[in-house]
């Protein structure tokens, strides 16, 4: 099984990246499983038809309330499959105030695991939509405990959406160090400013040691595409923004390079590495 993680700043579109990406590989013939790992829940909400799908956490506390333990869990309570049918897990998290979300989410993926989740459904592809604040080391634990094994970050051409991939490289170098992950790619998610992007996002990836995997437009078919709640290959399939989502998705499968990222460690590096293609537009 192929287990992938995205990752970047909040805000930055990993959701509709990682959304998007899975119906394309299920278009593939591909048996696919997405698990947000957000406390928002809003992960697979596009798959869903716009609805919000209950989380594996809220299963759990209600186990524990009426005093069964986790292990009473049910599958089909807690996975549920999209009308398009890619298998939907939202991980949840604490209640407001109480707990840290990044634990939350290595619960419900234990849960996954000890229920056998995976094998039960015959996955092909695993794919974990997690929340980028690695400044928090619970958001690291799908890394850290072996479920996501290939990792790419989403940026765009923002300079703070670059600093905040840096510093998620610098969480995947300490981590691959561990065993078999390692950073696969970048995937710019355009916030419009094409031309500083198509310079500055290979040139970021080429300063990790990785590769520039795919641009993903800005686009209002994207983003009717989400008001609809449905992904863009299944909503508007011909479109030249179905055909983006495919091309990432075989791009995806194609790759078996997973590397230990050499992050920019000097801010002020970065800082004029942005500079220079941000003065050349």
């Amino acid at each position: 099984m192929r287990q992938i993680a995205i990752y970047g700043k909040g805000g930055i579109g990993k959701s509709t990246i990682a959304s998007n990406l899975s119906a394309a590989l299920h278009e593939q013939g591909l048996t696919v499983m997405q698990v947000g790992c957000d406390p928002k829940r809003d992960s697979t909400r596009i798959l869903a038809g716009g609805k919000f799908i209950p989380a594996v956490l809220e299963e759990h506390r209600e186990q524990l309330r009426v005093g069964r333990d986790e292990y009473a869990i049910k599958l089909d309570h807690i996975v549920f499959k999209s009308p398009g049918g890619i298998y939907l897990v939202e991980a949840g998290g604490p209640e407001p105030g109480v707990g840290c979300a990044g634990r939350g989410v290595l619960t419900a993926l234990q849960i996954l695991k000890d229920l056998h989740a995976f094998e039960t459904y015959k996955i092909d592809v695993a794919i974990y939509d997690v929340l980028g604040d690695v400044v928090c080391g619970g958001f690291s634990m799908p890394i850290r405990e072996g479920f996501a094994k290939e990792i790419y970050l989403v940026c765009s051409g923002g300079f703070m959406s670059i600093y905040a991939a840096n510093n998620i490289a610098r969480a995947v170098q300490r981590l691959a160090r561990r065993g078999d992950t390692g950073l696969a790619g970048i995937i710019c998610n355009s916030n419009g400013d094409e031309t500083l992007e198509h310079a500055v996002i290979p040139a970021f990836a080429e300063k990790l040691g990785t590769s520039f995997v795919q641009f993903v437009p800005r686009s209002p078919v994207i983003q009717a595409c989400e008001m609809e709640g449905r992904a863009v290959v299944e909503h508007s399939p011909g479109s030249p923004e179905a055909a983006i989502f495919r091309n990432l998705a075989k791009a995806i499968m194609a790759n078996d390079s997973r590397v230990i990222p050499t992050p920019v460690n000097d801010l002020a590096e970065l800082e004029k590495m942005y500079r220079q293609y941000q003065e050349k537009k």
